[in-house]
């Protein structure tokens, strides 16, 4: 039978693994934002409360903060590395310079207060216990904003009839996330990542039904190719009796005609 810290070990193995793609889900949107040269409608919110959860459970992950939790340590400090060249390059695609200079300042002072945290927790609390209470209310909050952010740009998703600016991938990736996650902190409990992994996969629910929702619609082409009609479903357009082509009865041959005819040929 397999013993219950190998299994967890597992979990966290495939944890890692889910994590890391999640955190390379938005690729697609950074190459099109270099190719373009510009960072069009897309927000740097995710990615700035991305970058600020990955460092604060890179922390509570550490031995002198919480024990044997060194997998949770070694994604969060990969998703802080990833998520800080998605930044880099936002930082460069961005063609307003009061955007770009605010962008810069709000980056350094998540790093700031990051480590102004750690230096008064390690100075003033001596205990894993208090340690890992300070980190983990940090990382819930910080959590639950980061999976929160992309319900901002919902009312554009559902006004637009277009998840253009926000890919349905990430969604599922975090909802895969989440789970894993949670099944790795059930045993020994750690209440801090359970809640907040709890919280993720119920937002990311949420959010995929109220994709899926806003983007319902009844799409009838026009006579022109390149023109779209989204109409309701009681503007059909419906033929009426007159419309249907009628013929006289003398324009159809009758049988009897028929007969007489071959009658006369014979």
């Amino acid at each position: 039978m397999v013993s219950p810290a190998v299994a967890r070990f597992a979990v966290g193995i495939l944890g890692n693994i889910i994590s890391f793609s999640l955190y390379l889900s938005p690729m697609p949107t950074f190459i099109r934002i270099c190719k373009k040269g510009s960072v069009e409608q897309y927000s740097a919110t995710p990615y700035l409360l991305t970058f600020l959860n990955c460092m604060l459970w890179t922390i509570y992950g550490m031995p002198f903060i919480q024990p044997n939790n060194i997998l949770l340590s070694t994604i969060s400090a990969s998703g802080c590395l990833i998520e800080s060249i998605y930044l880099m390059l936002f930082i460069i695609n961005t063609e307003n310079k009061k955007k770009k200079i605010t962008l810069i300042i709000l980056v350094l002072g998540e790093i700031l207060a990051v480590g102004i945290a750690l230096a008064l927790v390690l100075t003033f609390m001596h205990t894993s216990k208090d340690r890992t209470r300070i980190f983990g209310l940090l990382g819930d909050v910080s959590g639950v904003l980061m999976y929160a952010s992309p319900l901002a740009v919902m009312k554009q998703v559902v006004k637009t009839k277009s998840v253009e600016y926000m890919p349905l991938a990430v969604s599922v990736t975090c909802f895969g996330s989440a789970v894993i996650w949670t099944l790795y902190a059930i045993r020994p409990f750690d209440p801090y990542v359970v809640s907040t992994k709890q919280q993720m996969a119920a937002k990311e629910v949420a959010e995929i039904e109220k994709v899926e929702m806003g983007l319902k619609e009844i799409i009838v082409v026009t006579r022109e190719p390149n023109k779209v009609n989204n109409l309701p479903e009681n503007d059909y357009p419906t033929l009426q009796e007159n419309d249907y082509p009628t013929l006289a009865e003398n324009d159809c041959p009758t049988l009897k005609q028929k007969e007489n005819d071959f009658d006369t040929n014979i």
